[in-house]
């Protein structure tokens, strides 16, 4: 769903973002966080380090692949996307890849499967072969409890002034602000991200595809003041803490 975006996003200079996020591989690092993309892997020693710097504790066990879906699964499926609008490729990607259905989906990493189509073959084939650790998160748990799934807004970054588009090179930023629906009738926030993607194709005419991605998990906007004591100050709202950088989901898996 395309609309007007609301809410309070993390904003970052979109050139110095872009330039930024030029050292920092989606399939390195995976923020889907849930919202968009965390990562959920553990953390292992960087090439060279003493051993000391590798945890002694056992990895995590894999989650399993989700379940067949049903007839009753609520996940997007966009129509009529137009291959040779970067925009347009962006957007159905980021609705597919945030778009979860806790009944079926172990974690956010099998909307990012089902986000495949608009991969490059290099990028489809890093997701398959990721298998990101059990334990999708407390914001996950709290779905899956009401076995709820996720739909979204997905809008542009009205303030990304990134590179320009080349013939076989674009970037586009959007803003992913979604709703949780259980099916117990209960709802609540879904994903929140601003979602940075790198897109190429083969030469001019052809259709993009999805090279890369990372997403900066959206702070979630502050409660409203308290009006319990007539005459009380407005709360203050304390500022949150600053957003985690990672590669969307797996740098991939949305949060």
């Amino acid at each position: 769903m395309r609309t007007t975006r609301t809410g309070t996003a993390v904003r970052t200079g979109a050139r110095g973002t872009f330039a930024a996020l030029t050292v920092v591989s989606m399939a390195g690092i995976l923020a889907l966080t849930g919202c968009g993309l965390r990562d959920h892997r553990d953390e292992v020693g960087a090439p060279g380090s003493s051993p000391s710097a590798v945890p002694s504790v056992a990895p995590k066990a894999s989650l399993p692949p989700g379940r067949p879906l049903g007839t009753d699964a609520h996940v997007p499926s966009p129509s009529a996307v137009d291959g040779t609008d970067a925009t347009e490729v962006s957007e159905a990607w980021a609705e597919v890849a945030y778009g979860y259905d806790t009944k079926y989906d172990y974690g956010p990493h099998d909307a990012v499967l089902r986000s495949a189509r608009w991969f490059t073959p290099a990028k489809a084939a890093a997701e398959r072969s990721y298998h990101p650790a059990s334990g999708a998160g407390a914001e996950w748990n709290t779905w899956a409890g009401h076995r709820a799934w996720t739909s979204v807004d997905v809008t542009p970054d009205d303030d990304a002034d990134g590179p320009a588009d080349t013939t076989v090179l674009a970037y586009r930023a959007l803003f992913v602000d979604g709703t949780a629906h259980g099916r117990d009738g209960w709802t609540g926030t879904g994903p929140r991200a601003n979602v940075y993607l790198k897109l190429t194709r083969a030469s001019g005419g052809r259709p993009w595809r999805v090279a890369d991605v990372t997403s900066v998990e959206a702070a979630d906007p502050p409660p409203p003041p308290s009006t319990s004591e007539p005459g009380a100050s407005p709360a203050t709202p304390t500022s949150s803490s600053a957003p985690m950088m990672s590669s969307n989901p797996s740098s991939t898996t949305p949060s």
